[in-house]
């Protein structure tokens, strides 16, 4: 018997299961406490900022404050997805990130032609006069 074959005699159904039990997620970090208490700072400092901006009445528009309130929101989202998520081009082949884009088409799709059927219902729509709007059943 060869050294490695003998080694392996003595395991049993389970020890051969924990041994192989990375196999399947391609060899992505699962991240250290550095980078997760990175993730949390960030995190934490993109909710406060916020708050600040709408407490502390910073900006004089209210659409401007709401504008970098989304920009925030979209930068946490990143954040979470790198430092929680551990989303980038090398974890699982790429599909990960190939998943999370077409994700993305998909969403923008359906908003922007919502908008842009709502925007053109209420242009095209026929004006109803306040006589026209009096015979109506």
């Amino acid at each position: 018997m060869s050294s490695e074959a003998h080694s392996n005699v003595h395991e049993g159904p389970y020890d051969q299961k924990h041994q192989r039990h990375d196999d399947g997620h391609g060899h992505a970090g699962h991240g250290t406490m550095k980078s997760y208490v990175i993730g949390f700072v960030l995190s934490v400092i993109l909710t406060v900022i916020p708050f600040w901006l709408v407490l502390g009445d910073v900006l004089t528009s209210k659409q401007a404050t709401v504008f970098a309130i989304m920009i925030l929101g979209v930068v946490q989202i990143v954040v979470h997805m790198i430092y929680f998520l551990h989303m980038n081009t090398k974890s699982e082949g790429g599909w990960t990130m190939m998943a999370l884009i077409f994700t993305v088409v998909i969403i923008a799709i359906s908003l922007i032609g919502s908008l842009w059927v709502m925007y053109h219902l209420n242009t095209n729509m026929m004006p109803m006069s306040p006589e026209m709007m009096r015979n109506v059943p």
